[in-house]
């Protein structure tokens, strides 16, 4: 405990223990003791006295001495650290010489903490010390660690490694809400928002303004999205350098060159849609890319592989591919749709670029914009076409016209081989659920069960797909919904991939009370675990569906009690001189009966 005093010239416990050992009259020992080592203030020795006859303790008084004088050195050692005396560095380098030894003290170690921690270069064998010893590296300020990663990647690491896994995990917790809502979802919140996260605050700290560790943040987070082929790691990507840019980080900052990018792709995704003066920015700083410099395209290709800004270039391409309809345009006519399509296709490819270090920006195939999007733009117009002739009046001559029910051939085809048309294709069976087409997606849920690399049971899109449903709720009471839903889309793949089961759960949960009985009956024993195979997560998420039918078969919904028919009657004081027939009602009581209100059933909203 009082290891390192020697070293400053200050008797310790065993100096003390020694002097009585081999002494002859102990209590001039301790007063020799004490005089030697007490506190050299002269006024003071008339005053200890004083303090004896009232009884206080020298430790106590000594003690409270200590701390005051330690937290007047703490404020100290700060004012000279703000300071701008260009030799103030080196007095903080003198205090820290002269306190070091006494590190593991535990009463003195606070004024060596803060002294390192405002020594903008610690000395390196002060350094090395901390790193050995496991109790100081823990309490050092995070300032003095960024100190020791910057030469240490594999500690740095080990620090990382905890936050980026809790990162995943966050993401993933959110995919598999059990909260089914197609207002409220994964994209919900805004990007401010969501670099006020936890892991994204700490890194950001823990990185400060030094460039080595944000390359080495960066380095991982590439590592693990090669490893695992995670996206999450990409949104994690941009979130960590506009954190820094949102606290004004400019040494890191000016020499990343995707910052003004991300900061013009950042509003994007903030809006949801991709303005035209954006696209031109953006479109700008991709043809800016110049020979030599095309590792950039890979940190580019990484951004724009995360799913914000993927949700948000599909969304803007949806729009305009609207917009082409309502001008009877064609999409290769429209330069934002051929801008959008590029970056989704450069953020598509961001895996295969990172894994073969080729960085070479992928061409656009000439097929997804002359056959795929035109075939897209015809079931928009089977739509039209079908909506339209329901509005017009019976004729007798009139033949009846049923909805469409195949599909182009270039369409599905597109949607197993092509993965930027895989993903437009998704998003548009995600903006007809939301306009409850029943018809339209009953007629593309067959599809989706082949699709390029399994992408329609991914969790971002079950996550968006189930959260749209809860707009078609009613529909689940029909046999034929609930067969197109469940046999020809959800239950082909649930047995081989656990998450589709998950979601599939996460569904009924929401949904049970509108689905058929013998439906619901059919599916919760197709459904149930396996002992063997099955994660805990599935397993949790049928417990609580199970406890939520048994509560409801334990306790049904009682039916409301009738409103009572009879009007109080309130005591009225009468008169003595009223006589009694005065008192016979002339009319009868009023009887409430309750108006029942219709149901508001809303209209679906035209595409």
């Amino acid at each position: 405990m009082f290891s390192g005093l020697p070293e400053l010239g200050i008797s310790n416990g065993e100096d003390l223990k020694e002097t009585l050992t081999n002494c002859t009259e102990p209590l001039k020992a301790i007063d020799q003791f004490q005089s030697e080592n007490g506190i050299l203030l002269p006024s003071l020795r008339s005053a200890l006295p004083f303090l004896d006859l009232h009884g206080t303790p020298r430790l106590e008084f000594h003690q409270s001495v200590f701390d005051e004088l330690r937290e007047k050195l703490l404020e100290r050692v700060a004012v000279i650290a703000e300071g701008k005396e260009d030799d103030r560095y080196n007095k903080l380098e003198e205090l820290l010489e002269k306190s070091f030894p006494l590190v593991k003290m535990p009463s003195i170690q606070p004024v060596v903490m803060r002294v390192m921690k405002h020594l903008p270069k610690v000395p390196e064998k002060k350094l090395k010390l901390v790193m050995a010893d496991k109790d100081l590296y823990k309490v050092c300020a995070v300032e003095v660690k960024r100190q020791i990663w910057q030469d240490n990647q594999a500690l740095f690491g080990d620090e990382v490694s905890p936050l980026l896994k809790q990162y995943i995990v966050e993401k993933e917790n959110a995919l598999f809400s059990t909260d089914l809502s197609v207002l409220h979802n994964f994209f919900s919140p805004s990007p401010k928002t969501r670099r006020q996260g936890e892991v994204v605050l700490k890194l950001t700290q823990m990185i400060g303004r030094s460039v080595k560790l944000y390359d080495m943040v960066l380095q991982f987070l590439r590592t693990l999205f090669l490893r695992t082929r995670n996206v999450h790691y990409c949104t994690l990507r941009a979130e960590l350098l506009m954190s820094l840019h949102d606290l004004d980080v400019s040494e890191i900052c000016s020499v990343d060159p995707c910052h003004k990018f991300t900061w013009c792709l950042d509003a994007c995704i903030r809006e949801k849609f991709v303005d035209a003066k954006r696209a031109r920015e953006l479109q700008g700083f991709l043809d800016g890319v110049k020979k030599g410099q095309e590792q950039v395209l890979g940190d580019l290709s990484m951004i724009l592989c995360d799913p914000f800004a993927t949700n948000t270039l599909v969304l803007s391409t949806v729009r305009n591919l609207q917009e082409l309809v309502s001008q009877d345009a064609l999409p290769r006519d429209s330069p934002d749709l051929l801008l959008q399509l590029r970056m989704l296709s450069l953020g598509q490819g961001a895996w295969d670029m990172i894994d073969s270090q080729v960085f070479k920006e992928p061409r656009l195939e000439l097929d997804l914009v002359t056959k795929f999007l035109p075939s897209m733009l015809a079931l928009v117009v089977d739509d039209y076409t079908f909506n339209v002739d329901q509005k017009l009046p019976p004729m007798e001559d009139k033949v009846p016209v049923t909805y469409p029910s195949s599909l182009p051939e270039s369409f599905t085809k597109a949607l197993q081989e092509n993965r930027v048309a895989c993903e437009l294709g998704l998003y548009y069976i995600l903006h007809i659920t939301k306009q409850r087409n029943k018809n339209a997606l009953q007629r593309l849920l067959p599809a989706l069960v082949e699709t390029y690399n399994d992408m329609a049971f991914s969790d971002v899109f079950l996550h968006l797909f189930t959260g749209s449903f809860t707009l078609l709720s009613d529909e689940f009471g029909a046999e034929e919904f609930c067969n197109a839903v469940f046999d020809g889309f959800f239950l082909t793949s649930f047995s081989s991939k656990e998450n589709v089961h998950r979601h599939i759960l996460r569904l009924i949960l929401h949904l049970h009370h509108k689905i058929l009985p013998s439906r619901l009956e059919s599916l919760i024993k197709t459904l149930e675990p396996s002992k063997q195979q099955t994660s805990e997560a599935v397993k949790e998420l049928y417990t609580q569906l199970m406890e939520k039918l048994d509560s409801q078969k334990k306790s049904p919904a009682q039916p409301a009690e009738p409103p009572s028919l009879d009007l109080p009657l309130h005591t009225v004081a009468v008169p003595a001189a009223v006589p009694p027939a005065a008192l016979t009602p002339t009319h009868t009581p009023t009887t409430l009966t309750p108006t029942p209100t219709p149901a508001h059933t809303p209209s679906p909203t035209p595409m």
